[in-house]
């Protein structure tokens, strides 16, 4: 028999620690994915670019570190709180049932907690190592997305996205005056090309999605309204996106290469919309494909932030 405090000794304390350890990461887990880490990560895709624009150049690296964590947090915590207040409807809805508020792996009140205390932490994190102007505009976005969209307009008006969505906006103003301290026209049509991007890029995945949100009694477009009627508004809205992305040529003196770039990506994106547009008035396609609209829709933002970022270090 091996002594007590030999190498036997450590295989029943090491099997009973094993499901505390498990337990542990679980909990990790769950907290981690009530802040929805990646739609922190497409909101992150647009304040570097816009760093870089604002600067000319690559800004100071900890400045940028501490714009996308602070940023990350911030928006982290407007998610949370997100779950916490939609906790009743994300139970009824096949896509969200999952998330740790549901399954109780969070209790309410330990999720309402966090999201607080992340958003303070993430806003005096700004202020202290970013700048005020930028902390300012990050509250703004939280209190856009929390109160605006979750409280007051997701369930009540098929308008939700367009304006509650605007807080989704928020980054490019904040990276812009982490840089410069202010805003800018240049930042203000950044801000326009996601503000029209917004609605065509998340209305395919409530058509896809319409009876989870029908049964939870919210009124997304695509609930209240036909296909034809959803498809002409984001070919509406795309119209916009590409006119605020070729706007930023003159504005930011944006070279020709930028130019032709984002005039591909939007007319590409637009005749995805168009397509969707044709089979929404067309019987005999009934298969509307409405999420490669809106995959598509991520690789475009993301295509045209990476064809800001380049521009700017181009030597023409």
């Amino acid at each position: 028999m091996p002594p007590a405090d030999g190498p036997g000794a450590d295989g029943p304390r090491a099997a009973a620690a094993a499901p505390g350890a498990a337990r542990v990461r679980q909990r990790l887990g769950a907290f981690v994915a009530l802040t929805k880490p990646r739609v922190i990560e497409l909101l992150l895709v647009t304040t570097l670019p816009t760093m870089v624009l604002a600067q000319g150049g690559l800004p100071p690296l900890g400045l940028v570190l501490a714009t996308l964590v602070g940023g990350a947090a911030a928006a982290g915590a407007a998610n949370v709180l997100n779950c916490y207040l939609d906790r009743d409807i994300d139970r009824v809805m096949h896509r969200t049932k999952r998330r740790p508020t549901v399954t109780g792996l969070v209790t309410p009140g330990e999720t309402l907690v966090f999201g607080l205390v992340l958003g303070v932490v993430s806003l005096a994190w700004l202020w202290l190592l970013v700048n005020p102007a930028s902390a300012l505009l990050t509250a703004g976005a939280i209190l856009i997305y929390v109160v605006g969209y979750t409280m007051i307009l997701k369930r009540r008006t098929s308008q939700n996205i367009i304006w509650g969505g605007s807080a989704g906006c928020m980054p490019v103003l904040i990276g812009w005056s982490a840089v410069t301290g202010g805003v800018g026209w240049a930042p203000l049509l950044l801000f326009g090309v996601v503000f029209f991007w917004t609605p065509p890029h998340y209305w395919p995945l409530s058509m896809k999605f319409r009876r989870d949100y029908a049964a939870a009694g919210v009124p997304m477009l695509p609930v209240v309204a036909g296909d034809t009627r959803v498809a002409r508004e984001m070919v509406a809205h795309t119209v916009a996106m590409i006119a605020c992305s070729l706007l930023l040529v003159p504005v930011a003196g944006m070279t020709w290469v930028y130019a032709v770039v984002a005039l591909a990506l939007g007319a590409w994106f637009l005749g995805l919309c168009l397509g969707l547009l044709r089979r929404a008035r067309d019987p005999q396609h009934p298969k509307l494909r409405e999420m490669s609209v809106f995959h598509a829709s991520i690789t475009y933002l993301t295509l045209l932030s990476v064809a800001v970022t380049v521009d700017v270090f181009l030597p023409f």
